[in-house]
């Protein structure tokens, strides 16, 4: 079994860490760098590092802070927020990102992940999907951060964006982010089962036994959380202990 992996993601609005519930009632959680820094001596996975308003308001990710973190650690960095073309794809890399997360830019104009798995490569580009489930029981994709609701549906835009060439989808259910009663595992597990590529869950956390959940009844690749690592709830080399007692396979810390 491939091991499972366990990522710390920094919300970052004006240049500092962020965590709201439900993408809304932001508090500060502490200076990135430092944090980042922290989660790779704690033995974390990868870092995920999202501009959470650069699409509404217009603009591009701050390069210098994705420069400053990447120089601060050893593990690999996907960042996602503004990304509109290659050039900011490549000015990215070039600042030390790993990968590349899209989200609302693809949504309005998907031929961007064709354009960024074929000059790049399919590693680099990870579809991060801001999805609500509605009264209708059907998940609808959303834009900005979570302000504007579209027609799209979570499992087709998926599973066009797997056939354009995306390399990894990071599901965040709305419903769920942010409350820490457990992820949307019923969700997780018909992304699993319907894509070939990893699963990356987000939205939810607040007990050890929910990451396990995400990979025993969600079937994800990989689970991301925020505040109960920026908190201090949860330590990262803890969690993996635990999910060893579970008998789900981790990358030892």
């Amino acid at each position: 079994m491939l091991a499972k992996r366990i990522i710390p993601c920094l919300d970052i609005k004006d240049g500092q860490t962020v965590k709201g519930v439900n993408f809304v009632g932001l508090r500060q959680a502490g200076d990135p760098v430092e944090l980042a820094r922290a989660y790779s001596r704690q033995g974390a996975d990868e870092l995920v590092f999202l501009d959470i308003t650069a699409s509404y308001e217009g603009r591009k990710t701050f390069a210098e802070l994705v420069q400053r973190i990447a120089a601060n650690i050893s593990i690999p960095f996907t960042v996602g927020g503004g990304i509109n073309e290659l050039a900011d794809v490549a000015r990215l890399l070039a600042a030390g990102a790993d990968k590349i997360s899209i989200n609302s830019a693809a949504i309005r104009r998907p031929e961007l992940i064709d354009e960024i798995a074929g000059h790049f490569g399919q590693q680099v580009c990870v579809l991060a999907v801001d999805a609500r489930l509605e009264e209708d029981g059907t998940w609808y994709c959303y834009l900005n951060g979570g302000r504007v609701k579209t027609p799209r549906n979570l499992y087709e835009w998926t599973h066009e964006a797997q056939e354009r060439g995306a390399g990894e989808v990071l599901f965040t259910s709305m419903n769920h982010d942010g409350v820490k009663t457990g992820y949307a595992n019923e969700a997780l597990a018909r992304l699993s089962e319907g894509l070939s590529i990893p699963v990356i869950a987000s939205g939810g956390a607040g007990t050890m036994e929910h990451f396990a959940d995400a990979f025993l009844k969600g079937k994800a690749d990989a689970a991301l959380a925020a505040s109960v690592f920026h908190f201090g709830e949860i330590t990262i080399p803890e969690l993996k202990s635990y999910l060893c007692s579970r008998g789900i396979a981790v990358r030892r810390v």
